[in-house]
């Protein structure tokens, strides 16, 4: 995608992932244009009348019982991107900064904030270049909206502050607008408030967050049945008639994936017959659908809270389209905060049973005649032993990274923000447990192929083997212990860059 059409209407989860992570470019359509200056007339209307209006001829927050100058309102719209861009901390990622700017970008698109035409083309134009605003990572309270870090891009398009280029160079905003051409916006009446007042920032970490999730799950299917396969475990628990018994949508997917991957496995059809003693297999293995798939619906009820979230036109107040302009209570983070609280649950529990399957391989009371921790001589050797440490402390830490952010409340602005969201907080969080759940994912991943291998001279089913084959491009199999640490590593980007997943839909098709 080497172009988005930003519109009136709302952007796509797809538009939003091609813009942040891919660097895709972006116009304003003509009909957002119109809408665009027929709001920005309204509220130059109000400008001019006698009566005050919040946001247009008053103060903000707490001190919007003041009546501003005319002459001193572009100071006020300047002042409050000034004094808001407040955040401290580690830098947010590119992704993060451009996907919260173009969804600030929609929002203005609608007509519905009351900025002239040039400061929504000031946001396109930042977009395009690729000059991302230096934006800290405390600072969001999730109400109203994502203030700081909103006022860190608003404050790069006046051309103050800091921003990084593509090549990652951190420059002077004011340089950098010149470098390329773009000019520094002056702030008329309303626009600072209108470019600062929105939930973009925790719905741009939502929507991302939705992107590896997707793949994510599809990867932990891959990894349970290689585990199942590689552990003697059965694939009969996964037919589809004991799964329609409790038709949850999630779960049908994960066990017809469980299915597909296994299919025409040497390993298991060698334990299939009468002779074999296995009943039940153990939760982490039996119930893999179960869990992935009520993962899998938590990710589907969040992208339908992201998908009424895309289609918001969030600020306060807003210029409606008989030209009123009301304040209003929609900058509130509740909603994107609870689903991304929730999904932090998903990505734990989905991390635990990951890490229960791998310690099952390591043990030779549960492996089923494999060398203990999968060690070539144990006792000189350690094998996985550590390995499996590190999902541990991974898993540990997803656990007190799901403890939600949503339940908590600071006031702020003089009790005026009695009651805030904590979205951004939620969302921040999720990011980093989403790379936890990567990592522990990859290290199933690696224990399990060196079981496989281990199997030998039995086959493991040809999409299973076509993961290892993608492993062993990187990592040698089964043999003295070796430096693990750079292995875990080549094992994490082949999860991250889609490679396992590729390698096992070449030969599947593709997954649910």
């Amino acid at each position: 995608m080497n172009e988005v059409i930003v519109g009136v209407g709302p952007l796509a989860a797809a538009d939003v992932v091609a813009v942040a992570r891919h660097g895709a470019r972006v116009r304003i359509d003509d009909q957002a244009l119109e809408e665009i200056a027929k709001s920005r007339a309204a509220i130059e209307a109000l400008a001019h009348a006698d009566t005050p209006h919040y946001g247009v001829s008053t103060g903000f927050g707490a001190l919007a019982t003041r009546h501003i100058a005319p002459e001193l309102r572009a100071q006020l719209q300047r002042s409050l991107v000034r004094s808001h861009a407040a955040g401290s901390g580690p830098e947010v990622e590119t992704e993060v900064v451009r996907a919260l700017a173009l969804l600030r970008l929609s929002t203005l698109a609608t007509g519905r904030t009351g900025v002239k035409v040039g400061t929504a083309q000031a946001y396109a134009g930042l977009l395009n270049a690729r000059l991302t605003p230096v934006v800290r990572e405390y600072g969001s309270l999730g109400c109203s909206g994502d203030l700081a870090p909103l006022s860190h891009v608003a404050l790069a398009i006046i051309g103050e502050g800091q921003v990084r280029d593509a090549e990652g160079n951190l420059l002077e905003a004011g340089d950098a607008l010149r470098a390329y051409g773009l000019t520094p916006v002056v702030l008329a009446e309303k626009e600072g408030l209108a470019l600062i007042n929105g939930t973009d920032g925790m719905l741009g970490m939502l929507v991302l967050a939705l992107a590896d999730l997707d793949r994510l799950f599809k990867t932990a299917d891959l990894a349970a049945a290689m585990s199942v396969e590689a552990q003697l475990g059965t694939d009969r628990v996964f037919a589809e008639d004991l799964q329609t018994l409790r038709p949850h949508p999630g779960q049908a997917s994960a066990a017809a994936n469980l299915r597909a991957i296994l299919a025409d496995s040497a390993i298991v059809a060698s334990h299939r017959g009468p002779e074999c003693n296995r009943v039940q297999d153990a939760y982490s293995l039996r119930c893999s659908p179960q869990v992935h798939g009520a993962a899998r619906d938590t990710a589907a009820h969040a992208a339908t809270v992201a998908g009424y979230e895309l289609a918001a036109a969030i600020d306060n107040p807003v210029v409606l389209p008989d030209g009123r302009v009301e304040s209003n209570g929609n900058f509130h983070g509740a909603p994107v905060g609870y689903v991304l609280d929730f999904l932090a649950i998903a990505v734990a529990d989905v991390a635990s049973i990951s890490e229960r399957r791998t310690d099952r391989f390591l043990d030779v009371a549960r492996n089923h005649g494999l060398n203990a921790f999968l060690a070539d001589d144990p006792g000189v050797d350690s094998g996985h032993m550590i390995a499996q440490y590190t999902q541990a402390a991974i898993v540990s830490e997803l656990k007190r990274l799901a403890v939600p952010a949503s339940v908590d409340s600071i006031p702020s602005s003089a009790m005026q923000e009695d009651h805030v969201s904590m979205g951004w907080s939620a969302a921040r969080k999720l990011r980093k447990a989403i790379d936890g759940l990567q990592r522990v994912l990859a290290i199933e991943i690696l224990t399990a192929a060196r079981a496989l291998d281990l199997r030998a001279p039995l086959t493991p089913a040809p999409a299973t083997a076509a993961v290892r084959d993608a492993l062993r491009a990187y990592v040698e199999g089964p043999g003295t212990d070796r430096h693990l640490a750079p292995e875990i590593e080549h094992s994490v980007r082949l999860v991250a860059d889609g490679t396992y997943l590729s390698a096992v839909q070449a030969v599947t098709g593709p997954l649910s």
